[in-house]
């Protein structure tokens, strides 16, 4: 286990760098009694051979998590894979996959290439998801993918790290309600996603969920820098099934 906990440790410092209000708001927590519980962390990668999504949860297979359930987008042109580990102190791992197929010819080959440039043993790695951007990516390049797909571009210029971390909102006390929550962010000066709502899900779905609004960074691409969405900080809340 100390090495998977080892991996999620460096994935945690590596998406604060990205999404350093995230740290902030654990602290927060903290300093209000509260312990902080990562609920799931999501993972975004292609559907080709050499980094679908059973070669991106290969380290998590490996530490003992079992694949649970696997989902259809449909709208956004993804199948995911949900594992779960034994030990209830590890978190989710949601992995999803952006189906090529889908997308114009000229959007498939950019990203076989990208893929195909890259040394196959760094997508063997089980630190791949700490790897970044293991491929050259240029700001014209980059446009290309975002005019078919935000998730495509993103991937493509942030590389291969969390997209988001998730409090588990079941396990704090004085917040223990979403909509406490949010407002204690809100009146500490964190901005979350009001589209669609600020809670997404209801208890009737057994779940309700809310995030703070992506953070952003300056990504060097091979001609200029641009500044670009990076990650968001999910709070989850789950609801128990009838069975318990």
């Amino acid at each position: 286990m100390n090495k998977i906990n080892e991996l999620f440790d460096k994935m945690w410092a590596d998406y604060i760098k990205l999404n350093p209000r995230a740290q902030q708001i654990v602290n927060l927590l903290k300093d209000e009694g509260e312990v902080v519980v990562n609920d799931h962390i999501a993972l975004r990668t292609y559907n080709l051979p050499q980094v679908c999504v059973d070669k991106v949860a290969r380290p998590f297979l490996d530490s003992g998590y079992v694949e649970k359930d696997t989902y259809e987008f449909t709208e956004k042109k993804l199948f995911a894979k949900h594992y779960e580990h034994p030990s209830l102190d590890l978190p989710k791992v949601f992995i999803s996959e952006l189906i090529l197929e889908e997308f114009s010819p000229s959007f498939q080959n950019l990203i076989r290439e990208k893929v195909a440039s890259v040394d196959p043993s760094i997508f063997e790695s089980f630190e791949l998801m700490v790897k970044g951007c293991p491929w050259e990516l240029s700001s014209k390049e980059y446009e290309s993918l975002k005019e078919e797909s935000d998730y495509g571009a993103w991937l493509a210029a942030i590389g291969y790290r969390p997209n988001h971390f998730t409090v588990y909102i079941n396990r704090l006390k004085k917040f223990s309600n979403i909509l406490e929550l949010n407002k204690f962010l809100k009146e500490k000066g964190f901005e979350l996603n009001a589209s669609g709502g600020e809670v997404k899900g209801s208890p009737e779905l057994l779940l309700e969920q809310s995030s703070t609004l992506a953070d952003s960074i300056e990504v060097k691409f091979t001609d200029k820098t641009m500044t670009l969405p990076s990650c968001y900080f999910e709070f989850a809340k789950r609801y128990p099934l009838s069975n318990g």
